[in-house]
């Protein structure tokens, strides 16, 4: 499992030959029982990237291809919140700190940031949050797309450490596979015991 933090893009022409000032945010795994909440920061070349969309429409190769391009050409940072730090400060403010890591990972710090959702983090960027801005906003549809594979990686290396659970299928989200497992097996470290299934088959 990654550690909570940033992941930054290895190398990329400078932002003023390639790449615009405008950055996309979103983030991959608020709902799930167990994992960290990952988020996503890009910046698009200026040629854009083909087939973007929210990552949820898209097929495992579609995202698969265009995480690959994304990373290629395009300016992006990753931030990962912790399953410890969800259940310390709660999902909502570690997803914020997860999108605050993520924008400072950028290698160029974006002229203006575009937060799916309705919220933003507590930043001195010049930002707004979208309703839905990930079906609307290709830099937020990149973001998307980087988040979601990032996270599905670690949940699918977490799932060999803890074969009882599924995540390589469930990705930690609260299935019925899932849900029959915790009350088998109990939780394990990678748990969010701060959400009610988790505390509840705890008390079993």
């Amino acid at each position: 499992m990654t550690r909570p933090g940033s992941l930054v893009s290895p190398e990329f022409p400078s932002s003023s030959a390639a790449c615009g000032s405008v950055a996309g945010v979103d983030e991959a795994g608020r709902g799930p029982l167990a994992g960290p909440v990952v988020a996503a920061a890009v910046i698009l070349c200026p040629d854009g990237i083909t087939g973007l969309a929210d990552s949820k429409v898209l097929s495992a190769g579609q995202r698969a291809r265009l995480e690959a391009e994304i990373r290629a050409h395009c300016v992006f940072g990753i931030g990962v919140a912790s399953v410890e730090e969800i259940d310390a400060i709660n999902i909502l403010q570690a997803t914020m700190l997860a999108m605050t890591r993520a924008v400072e990972a950028l290698r160029d710090a974006p002229g203006h940031v575009l937060v799916d959702g309705n919220r933003l983090p507590r930043w001195s960027y010049s930002a707004e949050a979208i309703v839905k801005g990930d079906a609307l906003h290709p830099c937020i549809s990149a973001a998307s797309i980087l988040a979601k594979q990032e996270r599905d990686r670690m949940m699918q290396a977490a799932a060999a450490q803890h074969p009882h659970y599924g995540w390589e299928r469930n990705m930690g989200y609260g299935t019925p596979e899932h849900l029959a497992a915790l009350r088998e097996h109990g939780p394990c470290a990678l748990h969010r015991r701060s959400f009610a299934p988790v505390a509840q088959a705890m008390l079993l």
